[in-house]
């Protein structure tokens, strides 16, 4: 019986190590290249801020998949990739053109926290009252500051963005304080649209909040599917909740 498993549980293994492998490069990848753009967002170093940008989203991707990411949450991030690399051309046109792969991705992402059960109708109405409240609140303080072409497309773009962070709370407090933080990223950019204040070193601020929420984001869901790949470690221990069986271990984080 040992005998006929072995042929079995030998490449089982070997596949298991090989995505461990991949998973531990990647991140420590886009831990490199986050490290690489906060440092270039506030020394002002714009050649290592546009080097290291389009590294970011591609890495983060390649560790979600390579921990058995759904293809929905892959897809969401590597649409933001598109958007960030679309973002740093500058000009209205490729402003609009990054909005669009940043919406796609955030449809992404609900239509994978759409799977989700319920929150607790409590917490659920709580959250929908404070990002309902806090959109129309943005979109009141930013509308006279935007440009007319932009008012409708903020507006719209930021309603499916704080829908995507009511979704993403679906996932737990991990995924759910990442959709929180992508709002605050994206509302940080939108302050600068509009000409309003912004807080000392503005750049720093959007790309830590929004590389700590699509790596929150991310995290969370993977959390709450399949162990992980031999090698890649766990701080805690699983427990079951919905498809695949949840667990809150926790892997290397950068």
């Amino acid at each position: 019986m040992a005998e006929a498993a072995a042929p079995t549980h030998g490449p089982r293994r070997r596949l298991r190590m090989r995505r461990g492998a991949v998973a531990r490069s990647a991140v420590g990848v886009f831990a490199a290249a986050c490290a690489a753009q906060l440092a270039g967002q506030l020394a002002g170093a714009d050649w290592l801020v546009h080097a290291s940008k389009p590294l970011l989203m591609p890495a983060l991707a390649a560790y979600a998949a390579a921990r058995g990411a759904p293809r929905a949450l892959v897809a969401g991030l590597v649409l933001g990739w598109a958007g960030d690399v679309l973002l740093q051309v500058g000009g209205d046109g490729p402003f609009l053109a990054g909005m669009g792969a940043f919406a796609a991705g955030h449809v992404c992402y609900l239509t994978l926290f759409r799977r989700q059960g319920r929150l607790p109708r409590v917490r659920e109405r709580g959250l929908v009252v404070a990002y309902v409240a806090a959109w129309g609140a943005g979109v009141a303080a930013l509308w006279p500051g935007l440009d007319p072409g932009l008012r409708g497309p903020v507006a719209a773009y930021s309603l499916l963005l704080a829908a995507m962070a009511l979704g993403a709370a679906r996932f737990g407090p991990r995924a759910g304080a990442g959709g929180a933080l992508f709002l605050l990223s994206d509302t940080l950019i939108a302050t600068d649209l509009a000409d309003r204040p912004q807080p000392p070193a503005a750049g720093f601020w959007v790309m830590a909040t929004y590389l700590a929420a699509q790596y929150l984001i991310a995290d969370g869901v993977l959390r709450s599917r399949t162990p992980l790949p031999a090698g890649v470690r766990s701080g805690q221990g699983e427990g079951g909740h919905g498809e695949g069986g949840h667990h809150e271990g926790r892997a290397a984080v950068p």
